[in-house]
């Protein structure tokens, strides 16, 4: 038997569980227990590990357990299996096909937007599937939706004659009619936008489901509306319940001289808070002192928002369901309500407040950690600075706290290049961002700077997350004991993804080292750090990013492959993420010499799920605003030309971003100079007339032929190619300039 180790002898989990089902069945007689298969399959992941693993395939029927610790092939569920049934979620692609995502399977299902039936993005659903002959991915048609991720929905009213309807837009262009009773309108009228809740999905005879309309957005066509549209069709509401409310408001604001007595008091020790221009709530700060014996002591304290919401109060019910603080262009929709948010918790310049804290002693010369303390204390923050401010003082050399900040500066550079050195990859994406009217139109559309003082809170956010993760596994070892804990993990790459991104970046010219994750690491740093010197790796970037995995929330810790760290969590924002709200709640309980508190592990596990999936839908969420803004900033620009440099190549036509504003859109094939045939790879395209090869990475020049912003999309054609990768720039010709607002560059 073959095994599939990382260098260091683990299984990664989905193939832990794979190799042990593999035992299973070709010993389908024989009982064994976790020492045995350990033994057996001479892996080096530990015995939790794979008990964890046991209690998983029990638990999907996959084996069964005979007594204590013994387990055998489950013949019964094989049968049962072969019938070619699975369960997952719904991934739905923009197209309007999805995958089913399976938890514990190295593949996904694909199913055809019309084998979807009803199901929407992030369903859990039972599917049916296939394998075609002679292709790997399997195939499938959805038999059944088993819990639904999104019950409300924006839509347009349309009120006919006999009958009144919400017409609710999806992926690919596919709408969903949802019939509503003419007497329940609650005086929505023909046109405007309204909030339905849909209470039956099965169809009637003209194929609609059925809904009732719980609020009324008003005229189409308005960002405001939009944003809001945004939010509700991901799943999150945007206003909170009459009992959160209330509960928030009678939260004391005072702290009690008790309270202070039972936490360490930080509140002598230089305190400040370092958080963009616009924000409000400040969940972190940090404190720095050097102390009698030389060593530096930093304190990184963080709001202590369980200290307010507690286990089963309907604060906790709401923040427990919402998860996270969803991140629009304009706009946040906050996890909490503001009385926590930005006044009880946000630790705000010259007051007292609550924290929850990771002070850690450091070295003087060679600045590593000689020492870490967790707990509960009291700050008081002697200065807020945007990042901007700080970055004035350490480039200055002059201002505030500038030796604190100096000394904090040269700390987060030691340790950020420590992590680099142990295999950290370099994710460093562009952040667009929008300089907006008091309407919310975009006036200006920019690329995120990002400086000296956004890596400094970084670095310090990483070092207590990863520290308090390392925290409870060095407790686990000591009492040999499994304490359930939430883990963010990050699972290695899919190797058959990299190899291909490594074949696709052989043929543009660049090497990669496939021979450990390891190298892989070090593959893409080198790949990452010609990105803004190249724009043909700029474009691989993107593609590269999405041979990872994507990062989750778990009680099975496999460690953070892209930050390369073994034990990682979220301590460090629980304003914004419930994830870090348990974290707190978990580690307070555990820190105790003598104490060990254990959580149900799979309902803590259940929560973890959930976190994970509200996360995606925030992501998704924030990427369709930026999209419709993007699309909103160009509506005056139609007939303008700009440059731009080819990021993706499809059988309908070739994708444009702009070099001047980072919008993207798209020339199809019959806006192209001449016809072309794209190559099998899909990495270039050919003439049919002239020969010409164009791939990605090319500089083009291009114009505005239409921009729909119902459908976010923004059309263009070609006006000359500038620039083919690895050849000299054509001299322009003398060309009308877009009218969009050029980016700010850092001097």
């Amino acid at each position: 038997m073959s095994n599939k180790n990382t260098k260091s002898g683990k299984l990664k989990a989905r193939d832990l569980e794979r190799v042990l089902y593999q035992e299973f069945k070709a010993n389908a007689r024989k009982q064994l227990n976790p020492k045995q298969l350990q033994r057996k399959l001479k892996v080096k992941n530990s015995r939790e590990s794979i008990q964890s693993a046991l209690d998983k395939m029990v638990e999907a029927g996959k084996i069964k357990q005979n007594g204590d610790h013994q387990y055998q092939f489950n013949r019964s569920e094989s049968t049962k299996r072969s019938s070619q049934y699975a369960e997952g979620r719904v991934d739905m692609t923009r197209s309007g096909a999805a995958y089913i995502i399976m938890d514990g399977e190295a593949l996904d299902i694909f199913v055809s937007q019309n084998r979807l039936g009803n199901a929407q993005d992030g369903d859990k659903v039972k599917v049916r599937y296939w394998t075609p002959g002679g292709r790997r991915k399997p195939e499938g048609e959805v038999a059944e939706v088993l819990e639904r991720s999104v019950t409300h929905f924006v839509g347009t009213l349309k009120i006919h004659e006999k009958f009144a309807e919400v017409v609710v837009d999806g992926p690919g262009g596919k709408t969903i009619s949802v019939a509503v009773h003419r007497a329940e309108l609650i005086g929505a009228k023909s046109g405007e936008k309204v909030v339905v809740q849909i209470v039956d999905w099965e169809e009637n005879r003209f194929g609609q489901i059925s809904g009732k309309i719980t609020a009324v957005l008003g005229e189409p066509g308005t960002s405001n509306i939009e944003m809001q549209a945004i939010l509700i069709n991901n799943g999150f509401q945007i206003t909170f319940s009459d009992a959160v409310l209330a509960e928030s408001e009678a939260l004391p604001g005072e702290i009690t001289p008790q309270e202070i007595n039972i936490r360490r008091d930080m509140r002598e020790v230089t305190t400040f808070t370092i958080d963009p221009l616009t924000a409000k709530d400040f969940d972190d700060a940090l404190s720095i002192q050097t102390l009698e014996d030389g060593q530096i002591e930093v304190g990184i304290h963080i709001a202590d928002v369980s200290h307010y919401v507690k286990p089963g109060s309907a604060l906790d019910e709401e923040a427990a369901s919402r998860t996270t603080s969803v991140y629009l262009v304009d706009r946040v929709c906050p996890m909490l309500p503001e009385r926590i948010s930005n006044e009880l918790c946000s630790l705000r310049p010259n007051e007292d407040k609550l924290t929850f804290s990771a002070i850690f002693k450091f070295d003087p010369k060679s600045f590593k950690v000689t020492d870490r303390w967790f707990g509960r204390t009291v700050i008081h923050s002697n200065r807020r600075f945007t990042y901007e401010e700080a970055q004035e003082v350490l480039d200055s050399g002059e201002g505030d706290f500038v030796d604190e900040l100096d000394l904090l500066d040269r700390i987060s550079d030691k340790l950020r290049k420590r992590r680099f050195k142990e295999g950290s990859i370099d994710f460093n994406t562009n952040e667009v961002r929008f300089r907006l009217d008091e309407n919310g139109k975009p006036l200006e559309v920019y690329i995120k700077d990002r400086i000296d003082t956004n890596m400094l809170i970084e670095d310090f956010m990483l070092l207590a997350n990863r520290e308090v993760a390392g925290f409870i596994k060095k407790k686990e070892e000591r009492l040999k004991q499994n304490i359930p804990f939430v883990y963010r993990v990050h699972d290695e790459p899919d190797m058959d993804k990299v190899a291909e991104l490594a074949n696709f970046a052989a043929a543009l010219g660049y090497e990669m080292d496939l021979r450990s994750p390891k190298a892989v690491a070090q593959s893409y740093n080198k790949l990452l750090a010609k990105a803004d010197e190249d724009p043909l790796v700029k474009m691989l970037s993107p593609i590269a990013i999405r041979t990872m995995s994507k990062a989750v929330y778990t009680t099975q810790n496999i460690g953070h492959y892209g930050l390369g760290f073994e034990n990682y969590t979220h301590f460090t924002s629980p304003i914004r993420r419930y994830a870090d709200v348990l974290v707190h709640r978990l580690l307070e309980k555990n820190l105790e010499e003598g104490s060990l508190y254990k959580a149900n592990p799979e309902k803590l596990e259940e929560t973890c799920k959930h976190i994970s999936s509200q996360e995606r839908k925030a992501v998704t969420a924030e990427r369709e605003s930026i999209k419709y803004k993007q699309t909103e900033f160009m509506l005056d620009n139609v007939g303008a030309e700009y440059d731009g440099v080819i990021n993706g190549l499809a059988d309908f036509g070739v994708f444009i971003e702009l070099v001047e504003n980072f919008v993207e859109g798209m020339i199809p094939f019959d806006k192209m100079d001449e016809p072309y045939d794209l190559s099998a790879g899909k990495l270039s395209i050919v003439g049919k007339k002239s020969g010409k090869k164009l791939k990605m990475g090319d500089l083009v020049r291009v114009r505005i032929e239409d921009v729909d912003l119902d459908r976010r999309r923004i059309d263009m054609s070609l006006v000359e190619v500038l620039k083919v990768h690895g050849e000299p720039e054509k001299k322009k010709q003398d060309k009308p300039k877009g009218r969009g607002k050029r980016r700010k560059m850092r001097s």
